[in-house]
């Protein structure tokens, strides 16, 4: 049988050219292929993985009438076309609900179903994915990954062709280096087929973050590991590996794969380099992963038991038949740095300045003399003028700074409580002091984007992007559109976090 590749070569011969490479370039899953060892599942949002494939990337829902679309690449083997998207998500929120294999297998990832640990939906799916949460370019094209909250899941418990057993197979991803946190557990790879724990060896999926409770690399982390199902392993079984580094890239390439009492784990700069091997050997020694058990369900951003604490950013991911060799993961590693990864800016609309001091009146027909406020912790809406008192004005205007947790958004400082900030917490949005942690510097960074209404800025967290400012019985949330909860709610949805941004009262 020929391969995409062979087909490929063929044609040039035929046609009497004599470089390949100057036609067109082999996708990863070409160069899998050619290296004996072909992709059975190919994921992407920000491009095809195979030189020859036009078919869908992935589908987006919007949240103003329900409609899907799916976004394909702009043409064979190319980047998505980011502008399709953003053409049909304008004045709406978008979701991605499917993320399609670009293999032929079908093996699709949609929202994860419930499993031994239920999503936070009220039927126990897990959360889709903003479609705008992380977007990037490839050689200067805008494109979009799969920002992953905690809450958030992907899955596939019928997959076709993944390995069984005690079976060979590799797998990579591309992920952003700068999104993790240590929860369990940002996964992508092999996982159970009923969405619950079935033991040791159940599992052979990629992992990224900074969970030590299993196992650990070098440092702080975060690190590559490998989830092998009740173990996040660095190595052959000791609780560290020093020699599996903690990562600072800001777009990292991870691999794993693995046969019979034989795995590795390898990673490098998506951006720039050659992979390097930070383990290579036998399985754990403990009992359950030699031999393996793996199921053939696929995963992302979650663990195997359906376990959703975790965050991190996906763009790209295969898994493959058969054990590849070092030379063609080189190959691949080649093909993703030559893709050219780049970030790209998280804000738009009417800009702020760093250091200014701002009000923020709500758009809604209802409410137009009401301003961001609070009351204490309590970040609300009040009726504000320039006959109001000095207090209330206060109360008020905020200070602009640079995000804490992304220093491509913002945060806000209280102009009357200097040192606190505005913060979600439990989607209800806080004032808080700022205790400099990760999690509250993450709670407290937020993305601006043209008002959804048309009017203004609308305000969306970093850490949760399908999340924005709203206000709701004059009180403000960080709500979805058309999620579980009571602010949630569609209705109004984008007058009510639309909001025009002026100077400070005070």
């Amino acid at each position: 049988m020929f391969t995409h590749l062979d087909l490929k070569r063929l044609f040039i011969v035929a046609v009497g050219l004599t470089a390949f490479d100057s036609l067109v370039a082999a996708g990863p899953c070409d160069l899998y292929s050619s290296g004996g060892t072909p992709c059975i599942a190919a994921h992407s949002t920000t491009r095809a993985l195979y030189s020859a494939y036009t078919g869908p990337l992935y589908q987006v829902k919007r949240g103003s009438d329900g409609a899907t679309s799916t976004i394909a690449p702009l043409s064979p083997g190319g980047v998505a076309n980011a502008a399709a998207q953003d053409s049909f998500c304008a004045g709406t929120t978008c979701l991605i609900t499917i993320i399609y294999d670009q293999s032929g297998r079908g093996n699709h990832l949609t929202q994860a179903p419930p499993g031994g640990f239920n999503g936070p939906e009220s039927n126990g799916y897990d959360n889709l994915a903003s479609a705008t949460g992380a977007p990037v370019t490839l050689n200067g094209q805008k494109a979009y990954g799969v920002f992953i909250s905690p809450g958030t899941g992907y899955r596939n418990n019928a997959a076709s062709g993944t390995a069984k057993g005690d079976a060979a197979e590799g797998m990579y991803t591309v992920l952003d280096g700068t999104h993790y946190n240590d929860g369990c557990c940002f996964d992508y790879g092999n996982a159970e087929t009923s969405s619950r724990d079935t033991g040791n060896g159940h599992m052979e999926a990629i992992y990224f973050g900074d969970n030590g409770v299993w196992g650990t690399g070098s440092g702080s982390g975060p690190w590559i590991m490998a989830d092998l199902e009740n173990g996040l392993f660095s190595g052959s079984g000791a609780h560290n590996n020093a020699g599996d580094p903690s990562i600072s890239f800001r777009f990292v390439t991870a691999v794993v794969k693995g046969g019979p009492n034989q795995w590795s784990i390898r990673g490098a700069n998506a951006a720039s380099g050659s992979l390097s091997t930070y383990y290579s050997g036998a399985r754990p020694s403990v009992s359950g992963y030699n031999p393996m058990s793996k199921e053939g369900a696929i995963i992302l951003g979650i663990g195997g038991d359906n376990s959703n604490g975790a965050q991190g950013t996906f763009y790209e991911g295969v898994m493959t038949s058969g054990y590849p060799s070092d030379a063609t993961e080189n190959s691949v590693q080649a093909n993703i740095v030559a893709a050219k990864y780049a970030t790209a800016s998280l804000i738009s609309g009417p800009a702020l300045n760093v250091g200014s001091s701002i009000s923020l009146r709500v758009t809604t027909a209802c409410c137009t003399t009401r301003y961001l406020t609070h009351t204490g912790s309590t970040v609300n809406t009040q009726v504000v003028s320039s006959t109001s008192s000095a207090a209330l004005k206060q109360q008020a205007s905020w200070i602009v700074h640079t995000g804490l947790g992304n220093g491509a958004c913002f945060s806000f400082e209280s102009k009357d409580t200097p040192g606190s900030y505005i913060r979600h917490y439990n989607f209800g949005l806080q004032l808080n002091v700022n205790d400099g942690s990760k999690q509250f510097h993450e709670d407290a960074t937020f993305c601006t984007q043209a008002g959804l209404n048309g009017q203004g800025n609308s305000i969306r967290s970093w850490s949760y992007p399908t999340r924005y400012f709203r206000h709701y019985n004059n009180v403000l949330y960080a709500a979805s559109n058309g999620g579980v909860h009571t602010f949630d709610v569609a209705a109004s949805f984008n007058d009510d976090v639309s909001w025009v941004i002026s100077s400070s009262f005070v």
